[in-house]
This record gives C-alpha cells, structure tokens and sequence, in this order.
C-alpha cells in the first residue's frame, strides 16, 4: 500500500445509499485509485483525502441527469470519473469508458475486471477519431477535460440525433456556456443548461452543464467525417 493510499478517509454514510448493493465494489473502486491509481500517476496523492467528496460521490450523482436505459460514452474517462461510479450506481446503462493512453486504459479493463461491470466497456481512442467508427450513443459524459467549446468539439459528433452531452463543470460553468455559444450553435446544438445535482450527498452541490443536439450532431464537419467512414468501411468489406 502506497502512502497516499493510507490516507484513504472511510466512507462517509451518503456512499451507502448512493451505491446501494454496490457499495463493497465503491470502497473497492477508491481503495484501487488511492493506491495503484496514485502510482501510476492518474490522480494526484493530495486528492486521496477528499477522494469520496470531490471524487466518488461528486460522479455519482450526475446519474440523476442520465434518462434510463441509454448508452453513454464518458469522454477522456482518465481514471474512470465519471463512467465507473456511473456504471455503478445504475446498472441500466451500457457504459464505454473512451481514453487514448494506454496506461490509463489498462488501469480501466482492471477496474472493470475487477468490478464485473458487465455494463462497462474500454475503448483506446481519441474521440475525434471515433466518429464514425463507433455506434452514436444517447449520451456523452466528461469531467474536467478541457473548456466546454472544445469538449463538445470532441463530445457532441458522437452522439445520436437528439441526444446529450452532460458534463461535470466548476464555478465558471455559465461563463463557458456564454464563451461556446457560437461554437455549440455550429455543432448542431439546440439546448444548454447548467443544473445543480446532488443535494443531499454533496455539498457544494455538484454542477452539470446539459448539452442537448438537433438532427445532425456535430454539424457538417461530423457528419462528413461519418460519410468518409462509412465509404472506408464499404471499401473494405468489397
């Protein structure tokens, strides 16, 4: 055991019924990112002290913007916030965990292991790249990124037609809604909202700005990234 993982806090009692019989698998998810998450280096060893509040918990809760029986795709999944606490506090959802490195998406494929979240995939890959090379899912889901124009450049061209980002952001969430106004507006977006969750279990209540997209998520950029992947994929199958 690590040193930072030795300052791992007990669970506090709002774990207990946010996780519900999922809850050994929770203490376990955080015992496993205290330690061999710190060695790896995919999160600092000053976040293991408030890793239930500002990490678990803080995840957790942005299921109670997720619609029930979707796919979800969590962006940049890193150590896996929020995908994993959203695999396992709802069981409903076909979740993948999208990451580019390798030592990241190994650290996942053994959580999920681990785990056995059967809800859970693990897909090495930059989301600009899987356009069109992956199913389009209901939802995308992120945490601490990238600034919200640029998230959504990334988030949004993955989704189906109709679907919705919905990210965890700080205290500047609505200055980033103003700042992407025009970018969400050319990547077919419709709606945006930011929405408090979590009250209750957190405090301060976690924030979650809400992307929601018309007919042709991403544009027409994603949507000739898609018809260039589709031509690919015809090609090779001849």
């Amino acid at each position: 055991m690590t040193e930072a993982a030795a300052e791992l806090p007990p669970a506090p009692g709002q774990a207990l019924e946010v996780f519900g019989d999922r809850y050994a698998d929770a203490v376990r998810y955080g015992e496993l990112l205290a330690d061999a998450g710190v060695r790896r280096g995919l999160i600092g060893p000053r976040e293991v002290p408030r890793l239930w509040e500002r990490h678990l918990l803080n995840c957790a809760v942005l299921s109670e913007v997720i619609p029930q029986d979707v796919t979800v795709c969590d962006v940049g999944s890193g150590a896996g916030l929020p995908g994993i606490p959203l695999a396992l506090t709802r069981p409903d959802l076909q979740i993948t965990l999208l990451e580019p490195l390798l030592r990241r998406t190994t650290f996942l494929e053994e959580v999920v292991k681990l785990l056995g979240l059967s809800n859970v995939t693990v897909l090495r890959g930059r989301a600009e790249e899987m356009v069109g090379t992956m199913q389009p899912v209901d939802v995308v889901t992120a945490r601490a990124v990238a600034p919200l124009d640029r998230l959504a450049g990334w988030g949004v061209p993955l989704l189906r037609p109709h679907g919705e980002m919905s990210v965890l952001k700080g205290d500047t969430a609505e200055e980033e809604v103003l700042a992407a106004r025009a970018a969400l507006a050319r990547l077919g977006v419709v709606e945006t909202t930011v929405v408090h969750v979590g009250e209750g279990v957190v405090d301060p209540l976690a924030t979650v700005v809400r992307v929601l997209v018309g007919e042709s998520p991403g544009g027409v950029r994603a949507a000739t990234r898609r018809a260039k992947a589709a031509r690919a994929s015809r090609r090779r199958y001849r």
